[in-house]
């Protein structure tokens, strides 16, 4: 078995952008003829997101004007197209990749519907090989960032001296539902927006980058109604079950300690935790469990505020910043996310 290593990754973001401060006039327009006393607590909930700016494949005005699903998802098909292409590029270019030199690519995206997928549209915009592997990832959510660092690390773990690419690009804000005031819509619109990440992973010798110790996935039993969308005919409307952070609470030494001990490592072994941003709720959850041990969450508590959750391409903002920060030799990352299934995805990884 070949050892994999993540050499780069790159974010990129769309072109609208606002402050939740400047967001806040559309969401009091938008609540008009609501209950006063559930505005206020929709602006709380906005206010107190631990969000202070959001990224957005449309303007405010489009996102809380009435579009119709199919409007919305050719916005979301064409927006795609060109961060997804933008960030792989950027990738490539950052790592000294050429484009023809990938052997397996991996797109990520459960925010809009397009078949083909967004990597048969990457192969021809960016030239790449007719041979490539192709693996597009549509039904996993947040969690999705790291299933496919996890697609790509099995595949190179049996394929030595070849590439793989992840490019997640996710625009939770074309699901936004006008015409629904429920919890799961209000909180997702606080704390969602838009953005795109690529990974590149190499099974290389001379590759250079923290190495992929391990990988396992952790599958909650009986919990499919946590998280999700139904599909409506105004669009992918969100699930989101306020006991999420609780769940995750009861199950977190089911998830973290038995994985690191099967590679060989401990929680006490870990120095850097990188963590998707689900939300403020679930980050507090989680720096509660690892407080007393002296970890902190301060980049995905960063990243969140400065981006919003954008879906499976998150916890890859909160992985570029570790990759940018000269980790010593020798030090360890544990990688987690969670998203619908419900499940949770690990990786270690050490400099």
């Amino acid at each position: 078995m070949s050892e994999t290593k993540i050499v780069t990754v790159t974010k990129a973001l769309p072109e609208y952008s606002r402050n939740t401060k400047d967001i806040l006039p559309f969401v009091e327009e938008w609540m008009k003829g609501q209950d006063t006393r559930f505005q206020r607590k929709v602006l709380k909930i906005f206010e107190g997101a631990a969000v202070d700016k959001r990224y957005s494949i449309m303007s405010p005005e489009e996102v809380f004007g009435v579009t119709s699903f199919e409007e919305k998802n050719n916005v979301y098909i064409r927006e795609v197209r060109k961060l997804g292409r933008t960030v792989l590029e950027q990738a490539l270019v950052k790592s000294g990749w050429s484009p023809d030199s990938l052997d397996y690519i991996i797109t990520v995206s459960c925010t809009g519907i397009m078949i083909p997928s967004l990597d048969a549209y990457l192969i021809n915009d960016l030239d790449l090989r007719h041979d490539i592997i192709r693996l597009p990832v549509t039904e996993m959510g947040c969690a999705a960032g790291i299933s496919g660092l996890i697609y790509a690390s099995n595949f190179l773990k049996s394929n030595p001296g070849k590439r793989a690419a992840i490019v997640a690009v996710e625009s939770p804000t074309a699901t936004f539902q006008l015409n629904d005031y429920s919890m799961a819509n209000v909180v997702s619109a606080a704390i969602f927006g838009d953005g795109a990440a690529c990974a590149l992973v190499s099974s290389e010798k001379e590759a250079i980058g923290p190495r992929i110790v391990g990988e396992e996935m952790y599958h909650f039993t009986d919990a499919t109604q946590l998280m999700g969308f139904d599909l409506t005919n105004t669009g992918l409307k969100m699930i989101l079950d306020p006991l999420v952070p609780q769940v995750i609470s009861e199950h977190f030494p089911d998830i973290v300690h038995p994985f690191l001990k099967r590679n060989g490592s401990s929680i006490e072994k870990v120095d850097h935790l990188i963590f998707h941003p689900g939300g403020k709720k679930i980050v507090e959850t989680v720096e509660s469990l690892f407080g007393k041990l002296g970890k902190n969450l301060d980049d995905t508590r960063e990243t969140l505020r400065l981006y919003g959750n954008m879906s499976s391409a998150t916890v890859l903002y909160v992985l570029e910043r570790f990759m940018d920060k000269g980790i010593p030799k020798g030090e360890q990352g544990l990688l987690l996310s969670f998203g619908p299934g419900f499940s949770a995805q690990r990786i270690l990884l050490e400099w």
